[in-house]
């Protein structure tokens, strides 16, 4: 009699590739690396333990550094007291105090007509971007962010057009082609490179030619603000984002942004038309069927709007200095970054035929914890890493960042500025 065959379950860090060849890298990554699923045991500052490893961490992107705030902190156990762990009623049903003061400082901070805050970027991007579309055409900046790519091939299913543009030139050509009901979207401070695209020309554009823009400002909220003869750093002052760091209006946009970053609390918010809240209280179904933010989320996001308020420039003071430092030294050494802006997203390419899974051991070997960037997530020649600078990382801990940089150029793992030129 014939023996029937058995095949064993493909392993965990083959499913991926047995589904689309290209994941094979990042495969090996979750297999054999460090720094992807790893378990942090203990924090102390902006050191972190991972089993009896201690690194500096530099992935982290609570970059005004609110998650170690003692009077953010603070502020939990009272509001949780008074309010529970978890308002569950979606918001349609009932919406506690707490997200209705915290509309109302946002909105004054950012300088809009109004504002709306859901759970996360991702919920916004899915459930909002396709109703403002609404069948029309959206146009698509290349270097955007994988969730507003992912929002648009929904929106796509719902009947509106997708195209993609590279830069000002193409976005204009397309804007005259399009029909009424434009949609133009892009990311503010990009989740890569630390730059912004020209906010203010692409916001001329869409008024020109009837279309709304679409910013995700993930990176630049609560970092960039507003520019003024008394600022305490090029970042701008209170951290009222990109619109506002660009010297612009919302007349024609729609900023996206979240407190995960920077205020290192889960939740987002996008800013509107008055006359736009009540549609999207009924169209958007975040608003109308997921649970809310945990009650501590919504005390620190409110805690943190106070901290901004009294120390928030003297804090993104701190913040550039240390990026300062760390983007000084990668162009002292004549390595490559993108980050031309000054952000703390500094994203640093390998070297042609430069391994990552070794330079992520070295880094590691070396105490240094950073946020992977392997190929199919990125392009191939953008493989490498990424470092965020908070504004709570110490003298010593930069100086130990750049002491590795610096050993890693002169291994050969960095691409030279000089090849970009």
């Amino acid at each position: 009699m014939a023996t029937a065959t058995h095949t064993e379950p493909l392993a965990r860090h083959d499913l991926l590739a047995h589904h689309d060849p290209k994941w094979k890298d990042l495969e090996q990554l979750l297999s054999e690396g460090l720094m992807f699923d790893a378990v942090i045991d203990e924090i102390e500052g902006r050191r972190i333990r991972v089993g009896r490893t201690w690194l500096i961490d530099f992935a982290s992107c609570n970059y005004l550094g609110f998650d170690l705030d003692l009077e953010i902190m603070e502020s939990i156990n009272e509001t949780v007291h008074r309010w529970g762990t978890h308002p569950s009623w979606s918001r349609l049903l009932g919406n506690p105090r707490l997200y209705l003061d915290i509309e109302e400082r946002l909105t004054a901070l950012l300088g809009a007509q109004d504002t709306l805050v859901l759970p996360t970027i991702t919920h916004i991007h899915m459930s909002v971007l396709p109703v403002l579309a609404a069948g029309g055409t959206i146009l698509l900046d290349r270097q955007s962010h994988k969730t507003i790519y992912d929002a648009c091939v929904y929106a796509r299913g719902q009947g509106a057009a997708v195209q993609r543009f590279h830069d000002l030139e193409e976005l204009e050509a397309e804007l005259k082609a399009a029909p009424p009901g434009k949609l133009v979207a892009s990311d503010g401070v990009n989740s890569m490179t630390g730059n912004a695209p020209d906010v203010k020309a692409m916001a001329h554009l869409c008024r020109e030619y009837d279309a709304t823009l679409y910013l995700d400002d993930a990176h630049g909220f609560g970092v960039l603000g507003e520019r003024r003869a008394d600022e305490t750093s090029p970042y701008g002052m209170r951290g009222n984002a990109i619109v506002r760091f660009a010297g612009e209006t919302y007349e024609n946009i729609v900023l996206v942004g979240g407190f995960s970053k920077a205020y290192s609390s889960l939740l987002s918010f996008l800013t509107m038309p008055p006359h736009w809240k009540n549609l999207l209280k009924v169209a958007a179904p975040p608003y109308l069927y997921s649970g809310p933010s945990p009650t501590a989320s919504l005390a620190t996001v409110l805690a943190g709007l106070r901290v901004n308020d009294e120390r928030g420039d003297a804090i993104r003071r701190r913040l550039y200095q240390v990026s300062d430092r760390v983007l000084s030294h990668i162009r002292s050494l004549g390595a490559y970054t993108p980050n031309t802006l000054g952000t703390p997203v500094i994203e640093l390419p390998l070297a042609e035929g430069r391994d990552l899974t070794t330079v992520e051991r070295f880094l590691w070997d070396n105490g240094i914890y950073v946020t992977l960037a392997p190929y199919p997530m990125v392009p191939r020649e953008q493989v490498g890493f990424r470092i965020q600078t908070t504004a709570i990382h110490t003298d010593d801990e930069v100086d130990e960042l750049n002491a590795v940089l610096t050993r890693l150029w002169e291994r050969g793992d960095l691409q030279s500025a000089a090849s970009h030129t």
